[in-house]
């Protein structure tokens, strides 16, 4: 690979090359294209040390077919069975695989599940979109109201991504959800066997989860509820909804492939869910994509509120978190005269006081709009608000951190709160990524400000990059040679057994990487985690 070839990751064509290079052939060869490749790696062929997380199921026991945890595991089965875009090595996005149109068959064969779906927040943006659908579902939970939530990808297991006022649904709830829309799916799959093009008439696994859920909300009569987008906007599968307030939270460089390589581009995606005459709230601040959705919401005729024109947020920077938990507070003014003061936070970082402001503007639209929120549900529901792997301390002494930061931006987020809230001896860091992602700007944030760096893979997706190879581009963008160990749990292991009390260890690159490695930290931590102190 020529020098050319790897200086900029965001185009298409060096990409794909990239790709080539990183792509362990070996590992992936009978996992490739699509979800019908998958459930292979989920019936207990996967490696060693892949955890029960990611929705992995095991295989039903001859001796117990009717037990509850057969049960599940047959729905997981039916769902991950079906084209996982999550988990294959292209991502085709077009109309012929993203379709608003299938979507809207399938849940006209449920009965229309989206009607019933109370207010409708409906999230989009690069980063910051789980973090906000967290706070305005703790926020209208705390206000009184049956709030469902549907957010992706998941950390450690399928239920979480269908929860009813902060918990997820059961496994018996997501059986019994699987066994009502199964046999609508399966009727469009054999409609879809008939014609000319099969797979595009096919629901996809991300299409059937989010009919499931708006399906579960219905059914539980919900008063609310906060969408989150899986992939851009546009073509996304949760756009079929009928929204009382849309967000944009960020717009970054991020699927560029899909979505286009410029920030213009991808802000024309994200822009899709806006509806005519439904209010939007932006935290996008650049002027290239900002001047996009101003553009677009002027077409449709769609109240436009803008961070830093229309609402404001000062934010306090906590220290010393290496030795105990400190008060992460906003201030917060918009031009409607909402003013919220010393607002505490359950999450850390400047970006995160951003996507509370932004939260602040949603629950804004709404209490105008008719929907009563105390400010003491606003100060509760902000401050209980918690989002694993997002930069989630898990321990101190050593300071232990997760993160799914998987692009520049979020790599960038999780640099600045590691210089300035924590106050170590050596930071030390275990990184996995997956091949269509920025991996020089990931590595050239969180390369010179650890000590100690080991590369590794997950094992739970195909689409991770080959750690050795990645460690000689390294080398060849930065300079800096790192350790390679191919097991993700044994290069945790390795790293940690080297960490001292005084040092900080973090594990991220992606969110297939935390989920890997969340259940097997937490256990070596009692008692953190959601809702924990830390």
């Amino acid at each position: 690979m020529g020098k050319g070839a790897t200086a900029d990751l965001s185009s298409g064509e060096k990409t794909s090359s990239l790709k080539e290079t990183l792509l362990d052939k070996p590992a992936v060869a009978s996992h490739v294209a699509l979800g019908s490749a998958l459930p292979s790696i989920m019936l207990g062929s996967a490696a060693p040390g892949l955890p029960s997380t990611l929705g992995r199921v095991q295989p039903m026991s001859s001796s117990q077919p009717d037990s509850a945890a057969s049960r599940r595991d047959e729905a997981a089965r039916f769902l991950f069975g079906r084209i996982d875009y999550e988990r294959t090595l292209a991502v085709p996005y077009r109309p012929r695989e993203f379709r608003l149109d299938r979507m809207e068959d399938l849940l006209r064969r449920l009965g229309s599940p989206r009607e019933r779906l109370g207010a409708v927040v409906h999230v989009a943006g690069t980063k910051g979109k789980g973090s906000v659908t967290a706070m305005v579902q703790s926020v209208l939970t705390r206000a009184g109201y049956r709030t469902g939530a549907y957010t992706s990808p998941h950390v450690d297991r399928i239920e979480e991504r269908i929860a009813l006022d902060g918990r997820p649904c059961s496994a018996e709830e997501l059986v019994d959800l699987v066994a009502r829309v199964r046999p609508a799916a399966e009727e469009m799959d054999a409609l879809a066997a008939e014609g000319p093009d099969p797979e595009a008439g096919r629901p996809t696994f991300f299409e059937v989860v989010t009919a499931v859920a708006m399906r579960h909300f219905a059914d539980r009569s919900v008063d609310a509820t906060v969408l989150e987008v899986g992939l851009g906007g546009r073509l996304d599968a949760t756009n079929v909804c009928r929204p009382a307030v849309t967000i944009i939270t960020s717009i970054s460089l991020d699927h560029t492939q899909q979505l286009g390589g410029t920030l213009a581009a991808i802000a024309g995606e994200k822009a899709g869910i806006i509806k005519p005459g439904v209010p939007l709230v932006s935290g996008v601040v650049p002027d290239e994509p900002r001047d996009v959705i101003r553009a677009v919401c002027r077409d449709r005729g769609a109240p436009l509120i803008e961070m830093e024109r229309d609402f404001t947020f000062a934010y306090r920077l906590p220290r010393d978190l290496q030795t105990a938990d400190a008060a992460v507070e906003i201030d917060y003014r918009d031009r409607f005269g909402a003013r919220h003061d010393a607002i505490r936070l359950g999450l850390l970082g400047a970006h995160q006081a951003a996507n509370a402001a932004v939260a602040l503007a949603a629950l804004g639209v709404l209490r105008r709009g008719g929907l009563a929120i105390a400010e003491t549900a606003l100060r509760e529901g902000l401050a209980a608000a918690v989002c694993p792997a997002r930069i989630e301390v898990v321990g101190r002494r050593p300071v232990v951190i997760i993160d799914a930061a998987h692009n520049r931006a979020s790599a960038a987020a999780l640099v600045a709160v590691l210089r300035e809230s924590f106050a170590v001896r050596r930071r030390r860091l275990l990184f996995a990524a997956t091949l269509d992602k920025d991996l020089r700007g990931m590595l050239d944030e969180l390369l010179p400000v650890f000590d100690d760096v080991v590369f590794t893979k997950y094992s739970n997706n195909p689409r991770g990059a080959d750690p050795a190879e990645l460690a000689r581009l390294s080398a060849q963008w930065t300079g800096r040679r790192v350790e390679v160990v191919p097991s993700a749990a044994d290069a945790w292991a390795a790293l940690r057994a080297r960490t001292e009390p005084e040092d900080l260890v973090c594990a991220t690159g992606s969110f297939f990487l935390a989920s890997e490695l969340r259940p097997r930290i937490l256990a070596a931590h009692p008692g953190t985690g959601p809702g924990s102190s830390y």
